[in-house]
């Protein structure tokens, strides 16, 4: 019906006063629009392709996710041996326990399975899967992760790995940048209005390190070369870290307990600073409540020892405990220069990868070749849309116009959205965008036709335009339907230039059925009570 109540009017009205509003700040410069409030204060993010930056595709070693792994069902099922005479190893991707009494085998088989965790979705046949398949072979028990399980492992290593990037490459939370997974055991990051080499070198080296960090006692009196000529159970020798540039570095290996004292994951914060003695660089650190009572205990029954810090199995330092360490902090000094200890101060704050990450694609976008493609995508939208506004005046006359405003409504809605949530324009983009006008346009002349249609039938002007509206609807719906379910496909599985013409194509088929049909529609209505006399040509 062409008749809209006062709250209908009121809440589309509403809806494209706010698309309006949002959309404003995306017409200066962001700097600018980022003091301004709320909601003035949020535009869209320019993708890589369009304000240039750094471009990196990662690889995680996954084989270092399933032997962890393996480690620690191993270290579970260690704990059989308490209680039942057996051996326990690693064995071609399984762990293998070998009881010695075959009375022991049902016990212990029953204890190991608990190992084996169910996932948390199910098969369609209804059977559960589990993480660990645990299977008897006379007096041996085998337990073999699963292909599911690795899966969700692996899923999990991603996650984890891409939150742990986030807070190394951007730990103060300002820049806007893209680190998504890609692939089973890929990571995209995308680091817009990077222009600097050096800046670029800096995040390499942040991406690069696993940041594994533990806390080690040194043997008290043996060396490393003591350890050569005769290998002495439970210690191993560790090489020193390589000296940042600039700064004088270890250079004696040491021979280190393999027992961890504390682990880095135990770290609560990290900050770089400077010796007050010496002036020289120097990471202060400081562990959680767990932590800091595994340190203390550590340092009280080791007074008079030196104890290593390892990052990624190299020595950072190893200084002598001259007494207890029990408020859970300490300082790292060494080879240092104001960068190092920067980055090394951020990689333990941000915490350890779960795996190496290898960089398989790298490359650099200028900023001028962003401007550039910023120029030549307004101009393309200009282009476009003064065909569009021309082809729609001199087809449909009045109706064109309306046509125009809703479709300039539309376009403010996409940019509106895309800034409040945050999505990032890219070149595809715009395409996408470019696209939108088409389709908005298209679901008018469907109506537009639709209403010649009636009028040739000899239907009355007020009858033909809401026949047309109201059979035009079904069509609309089928054609954006089965266009937006392409889109979410797109945007699921694809990346990088796909999903940014995805998101644009998605919100502008939302934004085009409603203001297509609604507001459009309403535009007729408020033409139709200003005809005078309330007598209604035939207005196409």
């Amino acid at each position: 019906m062409l008749h809209f109540s006062r709250a209908k009017t009121l809440l589309i009205l509403a809806a494209c006063l706010a698309g309006l509003i949002g959309a404003i700040p995306n017409f200066f410069d962001k700097k600018q629009v980022l003091s301004w409030p709320f909601p003035f204060n949020k535009s869209i993010n320019l993708g890589l392709d369009l304000q240039g930056g750094a471009h990196f595709l990662l690889a995680m070693d996954t084989s270092v996710l399933r032997k962890d792994w393996l480690d620690n069902i191993r270290d579970e099922a260690r704990k059989v041996r308490s209680k039942y005479p057996s051996t326990v190893g690693v064995r071609d991707g399984r762990v293998v326990v070998t009881l010695n009494n075959a009375a022991d085998v049902d016990n212990a088989l029953k204890d190991l399975r608990a190992i084996a965790q169910p996932l948390e979705t199910a098969n369609l046949g209804g059977t559960v899967t589990t993480t660990v398949d645990v299977k008897r072979e006379g007096n041996i028990i085998t337990l073999t992760p699963t292909e599911p399980g690795v899966l969700e492992r692996e899923g999990k290593g991603i996650g984890a790995a891409i939150e742990t990037l986030r807070r190394r490459l951007d730990p103060e939370g300002t820049k806007e940048m893209t680190i998504v997974r890609q692939g089973r055991d890929r990571i995209l990051i995308q680091i817009p209005g990077v222009d600097d080499p050096n800046l670029v070198v800096e995040y390499k080296k942040r991406i690069a390190q696993t940041a594994k960090m533990t806390f080690q006692m040194v043997h008290p009196s043996a060396t490393p070369e003591d350890y050569k000529q005769k290998q002495i159970q439970g210690y191993k020798v560790y090489p020193p870290q390589k000296a940042a540039e600039g700064a004088a570095g270890r250079e004696n290996e040491e021979l280190i307990e393999d027992r961890i004292v504390v682990g880095g994951d135990k770290l609560a914060d990290a900050q770089p600073g400077f010796d007050q003695r010496t002036n020289e660089p120097l990471v202060s650190f400081r562990f959680n409540q767990a932590g800091a009572r595994e340190f203390g205990r550590a340092t009280q029954e080791n007074v008079g020892r030196r104890f290593a810090i390892l990052l990624d199995n190299e020595v950072i330092s190893a200084p002598v405990i001259r007494e207890p360490i029990l408020g859970g902090t300490g300082q790292i000094s060494g080879s240092f220069t104001v960068e190092s200890a920067n980055r090394l101060a951020i990689l333990m704050r941000s915490g350890a990868l779960p795996a190496p990450l290898t960089i398989v694609e790298e490359r650099t976008v200028g900023a001028s070749l962003g401007a550039d493609s910023i120029r030549a995508g307004k101009i393309a939208t200009l282009i476009g849309a003064l065909l569009v506004i021309a082809f729609m005046l001199f087809a449909y006359g009045t109706f064109g116009i309306i046509s125009v405003i809703a479709v300039a409504i539309n376009i403010a809605m996409i940019l509106a959205i895309m800034g409040w949530f945050g999505f990032s324009l890219t070149l595809p983009g715009i395409a996408g965008i470019l696209l939108t006008i088409g389709m908005a346009v298209d679901a008018n002349v469907l109506i537009y036709e639709r209403i010649r249609e009636e009028l040739r039938n000899k239907t009355t002007p007020i009858s033909a335009i809401e026949r047309g509206f109201d059979r035009a609807f079904g069509t609309i719906i089928d054609a954006n339907l089965t266009t937006l379910i392409a889109g979410l496909v797109m945007f699921w599985l694809g990346s990088g230039p796909i999903k940014g013409f995805a998101v644009t194509l998605c919100l502008g088929i939302m934004t085009t059925i409603f203001t297509a049909y609604t507001v459009t529609r309403l535009l007729v209505s408020w033409w139709l009570a200003a005809q005078p006399g309330k007598r209604v040509e035939a207005p196409l």
